[in-house]
């Protein structure tokens, strides 16, 4: 998680319609009733459905639609607009000419008005939008005439118009709430595929086809996302066909290897996990623990053991495999130099083998989220490393709710990741004015250089330029690391096969990111699949 949005209570009346809806389309003894209905199993929900506060804000919202969409290779295509952007010389100016003929789920026609209103909105200083930073290039927004829309950049921003699959707010809807508590956060009214016909928070999201979507009517008609957060309580609804698909960690998925009428797909990712190291915290906060902890980790053991193979080392927010990544930062495993770094720093090991310093003892807790056994697995894991340098780390666990009020001084096993361009996530993750920012710089890593070249980096047009910037923030992650990185996952979904792509073959995945389960998956195009024959 790398973003805070607003938190709010879905209306009873929706959650009344919910109990309805799943009841009809459900069918424990076999997945969903009907060839137009699927049910699927996520771990995760969003905590508002509104754009302005950051729902979907990279794309695949089911509810709405941005002006730009990335295909199944993560192209950018056209959706809301009619082409990609057209761009100045200067990288200063994009201009968007806009679909005609498009409604909103409530029969009102969307125009340019729509899309200055959303971008004008997010970046009021009265929203509650944490990762309103992402679009910070912006200097301005405004009409060319109903069918399009001209933005003006402060500074060439190379990956802007990634920026632009953000989904788009009505403003005869969201134009007359107050933004961050309004009905829209649960009730929106988007130009997406589907519009929601039920929330009842912790439980399920249910969805119906929009008729009148500009792209066609989906062959779907009804879609339920179960949100079933325990791994193991996911595969059992699976496994008693309450479920039609689900998402997966490995060890889980394995046990459906075997089973007829079943695809196991694997989606590549950006998405880590990571250990926060707190600035605050007496032992965190020594940069001599940190560069202990960073090589005291077995990553390698990690991917073997807990993942099963599905996954990669991680040695920072970008996986070896991307071509962003700085070759040489890569970190072995090496305990022996792990106590030396310790032992220069004056940790001493104590009678029971935990080493003091100063009279403080190297101790500290760890959190991660109930229920997630991946990152319960890594916890663990890090825990049991960590021990044999010396170091003493309480593994607990909790919800957000519990956990955020305590990532000043605690440690916490997060994730984080974006495929579409390092500024996505690095910036967030590390920038030191973001520090105790929701769920932004979770660790208050407050580095200098690595604040420069974050700025260097979103500010150069030059690809060159944005390397050696982000060479730049990896290097400094081995010297002084806020975080220690421990492997990059891949998705794994378990799905039945009574469906198939747009094109009459198997369905297909995303390089994902970290943010899974709505927009990602099997169905991050599921207003295109087709039932099987």
């Amino acid at each position: 998680m790398t973003a805070r949005t607003v938190r709010s209570v879905a209306a009873a009346t929706l959650a009344a319609a919910l109990i309805a809806v799943t009841a009809a389309c459900s069918n424990p003894a076999g997945g969903s009733a009907a060839a137009d209905t699927a049910v699927v199993g996520i771990a995760n929900e969003p905590e508002t459905l509104s754009p302005l506060l950051g729902y979907g804000k990279d794309g695949n919202s089911k509810i709405f639609d941005g002006l730009l969409t990335h295909d199944a290779q993560m192209r950018l295509r056209p959706a809301l607009a009619v082409a990609l952007p057209e761009v100045s010389a200067d990288g200063l100016t994009y201009t968007y000419r806009l679909r005609q003929g498009v409604t909103f789920s409530d029969g009102r026609p969307f125009g340019a008005k729509d899309v200055v209103f959303t971008y004008r909105t997010i970046l009021d200083a009265k929203t509650n939008n944490a990762s309103k930073t992402e679009l910070d290039a912006i200097a301005d927004v405004r009409e060319q005439g109903p069918d399009a829309v001209v933005f003006t950049l402060k500074y060439p921003y190379a990956p802007f118009a990634e920026r632009t699959v953000l989904p788009i707010a009505p403003e005869h809807v969201a134009g007359r709430q107050d933004v961050n508590s309004g009905d829209f956060t649960t009730r929106p009214v988007g130009t997406g595929p589907y519009v929601l016909t039920g929330w009842s928070k912790g439980e399920k999201l249910s969805f119906a086809a929009n008729p009148t979507y500009w792209g066609g009517a989906p062959a779907v008609k009804k879609f339920t996302m179960a949100v079933v957060k325990d791994d193991d309580v996911r595969a059992t609804r699976l496994r008693s066909g309450e479920l039609d698909a689900a998402i997966l960690p490995p060890n889980l998925a394995k046990g459906f290897e075997k089973d007829e009428g079943r695809t196991t797909y694997t989606a590549k990712s950006f998405d880590y996990r990571n250990v926060t190291l707190p600035t605050h915290h007496n032992v965190t906060g020594d940069v001599a623990v940190r560069r202990a902890l960073d090589l005291a980790v077995d990553r390698g053991a990690m991917v073997d053991r807990l993942l099963e193979g599905a996954g990669r080392p991680a040695y920072g927010p970008v996986p070896t495999d991307s071509p962003w990544f700085t070759a040489g930062t890569e970190r072995a495993h090496d305990l022996p130099q792990a106590q030396r770094i310790l032992d220069e720093a004056g940790w001493r090991p104590g009678a029971d083998g935990i080493r003091e310093k100063d009279g403080v003892r190297a101790s500290f807790p760890l959190w991660y989220t109930s229920g997630d056994k991946i990152r319960q697995d890594h916890a663990l894991a890090f825990a049991s490393d960590a021990k044999k340098a010396g170091i003493e780390i309480k593994v607990e666990a909790g919800t957000w709710e519990v956990i955020e009020p305590r990532m000043k001084t605690d440690a916490v096993l997060a994730g984080g990741g974006s495929p579409a361009d390092p500024d996505f996530d690095q910036y967030l993750l590390l920038k030191a004015a973001l520090g105790g920012d929701g769920f932004n710089n979770m660790a208050r890593y407050d580095n200098p250089v690595v604040d420069a070249a974050l700025e260097d980096a979103r500010r150069s047009a030059d690809p060159a330029a944005r390397k050696a910037a982000y060479n730049t923030v990896q290097r400094e992650l081995v010297r002084n690391p806020g975080y220690v990185f421990l492997t990059h996952i891949d998705h794994l979904y378990v799905v039945g096969d009574r469906w198939t792509g747009p094109d009459g073959g198997p369905l297909t995945t995303q390089v994902e990111p970290h943010d899974h389960g709505l927009g990602a998956g099997p169905w991050w195009n599921v207003e295109n699949w087709k039932p099987k024959q």
